[in-house]
């Protein structure tokens, strides 16, 4: 900065053109000192050249040598790269595999399960295969069709199981009469058997019912295939010996497309839809097995049948109840029997009330008493049945009074209205044996003899044991007591003896054509028959063990019958012989312009004479 803010330029330029020559003087000293060294250096360097230029020519010999060589191992080093590469693929392809077969096996195992209609199974399937497979390979496109397709499969394992029950429901709708029939004869077998019991107790350790055998284990579900014949409800029995053991009502039904489709439901999370419908379809088919037909009253296979299929339906449904949990209850059972109770009465009621066979109605109790203790065994309560078994039992004393009416009329129109005669001992004791009847006096006579009664007296006398032995009949199996039984019976021989005998007595009292001989006949009949109502009420009390001294026993009115009908005879006697004294008295003629009287009585009074006579003749016999 001085030189150029002073005035020596030209000074400062000599001073560094001196200072540039000794710089000069020095390199080219120290060139000239080092100059041998650089020629030596530039000599060495152009040898050096030479072998550079053999080692360059040898390099490149032995590199071309060397890529001569080298192709085939880059080849097989192309070739290796290619191996490891589809090894690894292959490794990979493994790894996937191993997590799709799986998932492929089971979608497989899904659609036989389906197709060999196994639904349960398949539900459980699909569940495995949604939860636990397909989660794993969820990203392939073959995974997302099996997604979008489960919904699908649920609904149509829905629709089938439902389509396996209504079919269930239809068959057992059809075969339930069956189920009934056999529940009533294992019921009946088991009745049976505890009469022989009964009857000798050292045996009752011996086998056990088929009652309580199907009560103390629990009926196992068949696990058949679900293509077999079994789905539809029923299995076939064939028609056993009476010696054989009738099957278990339940044996004869195959519940398990009730239960498949209770559990598929029921993993849906579709129960109660499913409880609703199983228990609305039933309560249609209730109504429909509760209508009764129209001729049921005609025979009494139309009342088993009726029965049969009421018992069938609650045989099912108890079984259900007991099988499995909350598809039915107890309050939903209790509800259809309240209602079946009412129609089935009110049915047989209707259909009773046409019948008048006497027989028919005992074969309907017995037929409804079975009913009752077969529908009792299961739980379900009867007492309203019994109550109305009473109410057939008047009606069935009805009818008996019927038939009795026939059976009076026959033995009275029959009748001869002379004594018996007997040749011999005996058909004296057959006589005697038929009715309660002791004489010394005619016991002390040579044969032949005769009794004073004729034959209506034992005929009528065996006539009134016989409807007491049918009476007897109904109260059988009636949980009655037999202070009940013996009221009953004594109520309905009343009614017997009171209306209908009473009835026909006068019938044939009345009658236009009937003789003196005839009425006197009858009262000395209707004398022996009233003497033999003590032995009726005998009769009564050891049939039924109630002593006549017991309270509330009802009387025989059986005397006051016969009185009746006596003193009805005696009136017709006094009325026939009024009407003959008239008829003989009209028949008077006399000769009013006669000169002299006769010397004898005229001809009418001499026949009224003798008719009073023989008349007379015939009253001795009289009391």
């Amino acid at each position: 900065r001085s030189v150029y803010d002073g005035e020596e330029h030209g000074r400062f330029m000599e001073k560094l053109e001196a200072r540039i020559r000794n710089h000069d003087r020095e390199i080219e000293k120290m060139c000239n000192f080092h100059y041998q060294g650089f020629v030596d250096s530039i000599t060495e360097l152009l040898k050096v050249r030479g072998e550079a230029q053999k080692l360059k020519n040898q390099v490149t010999d032995t590199n071309r040598k060397l890529q001569n060589e080298g192709k085939e191992l880059i080849i097989a080093m192309e070739e290796l790269k290619q191996c490891r590469l589809q090894q690894r693929n292959i490794s990979a392809t493994v790894d996937k595999l191993t997590l799709c077969l799986p998932v492929l096996e089971m979608y497989s195992k899904l659609r036989e399960q389906m197709k060999s209609k196994r639904h349960y199974p398949a539900l459980k399937t699909l569940e495995h295969l949604e939860h636990t497979y397909l989660p794993q390979v969820s990203h392939y496109r073959f995974c997302k069709i099996m997604v979008d397709n489960i919904p699908k499969l649920r609904e149509e394992i829905k629709e089938v199981s439902m389509s396996d029950l209504k079919d269930f429901l239809e068959s057992i709708r059809k075969h339930s009469d069956k189920i009934g029939e056999t529940a009533m004869k294992q019921a009946q077998q088991q009745r049976n058997l505890d009469n022989i019991v009964s009857q000798h107790p050292r045996i009752s350790g011996g086998k056990k019912s088929k009652r309580e055998f199907c009560a103390s284990s629990d009926l196992e579900v068949k696990n058949t295939s679900p293509m077999s014949e079994q789905d539809s409800g029923i299995l076939d029995v064939e028609d056993e010996d009476e010696d054989e053991e009738v099957p278990g009502a339940q044996d004869l039904v195959d519940f398990s497309p009730v239960y498949r489709c209770l559990h598929i439901y029921s993993v849906l999370g579709a129960r109660e839809t499913f409880e609703s419908y199983y228990r609305k379809q039933r309560r249609k088919q209730a109504r429909l097995v509760l209508q009764p037909p129209s001729n049921m009253h005609e025979t009494l296979d139309g009342y088993r049948k009726y029965f049969n299929q009421i018992v069938g339906f609650f045989v099912v449904e108890d079984h259900i109840l007991h099988t499995t949990q909350g598809l039915v209850n107890r309050a939903y059972l209790d509800e259809l029997w309240e209602m079946a109770l009412s129609k089935t009465i009110a049915a047989l009621r209707t259909h009773s009330s046409y019948c008048s066979d006497p027989s028919l109605v005992l074969d309907l109790k017995n037929l409804i008493v079975l009913f009752a203790d077969t529908l009792q065994g299961y739980g379900f309560p009867v007492n309203q049945l019994f109550d109305m078994l009473l109410e057939i039992q008047d009606q069935y004393s009805e009818t008996l009074l019927k038939k009795w009416s026939g059976v009076f009329r026959n033995i009275l129109d029959s009748d001869n209205y002379s004594p018996i005669p007997v040749s011999n001992e005996e058909l004296y004791k057959k006589i005697v044996g038929q009715f309660p009847f002791q004489d010394a006096e005619l016991e002390k006579q040579p044969f032949p003899k005769k009794f004073p009664f004729s034959e209506f007296v034992p005929k009528v006398y065996n006539q009134i044991k016989e409807f007491i032995y049918a009476c007897l009949k109904f109260s059988e199996d009636l949980h009655l007591s037999s202070t009940e039984v013996d009221d009953m019976i004594r109520k309905s021989t009343n009614l017997l003896l009171t209306r209908t005998l009473s009835n026909c007595l006068q019938n044939v009292i009345k009658r236009k054509n009937v003789g003196l001989t005839e009425l006197v006949q009858i009262i000395i009949n209707t004398t022996h028959l009233e003497k033999s109502c003590k032995f009726l009420e005998e009769f009564i009390t050891n049939i039924t063990n109630v002593l006549p001294e017991t309270v509330h026993t009802t009387k025989l009115y059986g005397t006051t019958t016969f009185k009746d009908a006596r003193h009805a005879a005696e009136e017709e006697i006094y009325t026939n012989l009024n009407q003959k004294i008239d008829q003989f008295l009209q028949l008077a003629d006399y000769d009013w312009m006669a000169l002299e009287p006769g010397s004898r009585a005229s001809d009418y009074l001499v026949d009224l004479i003798g008719f009073l006579r023989s008349t007379f003749a015939v009253f001795t016999h009289l009391p």
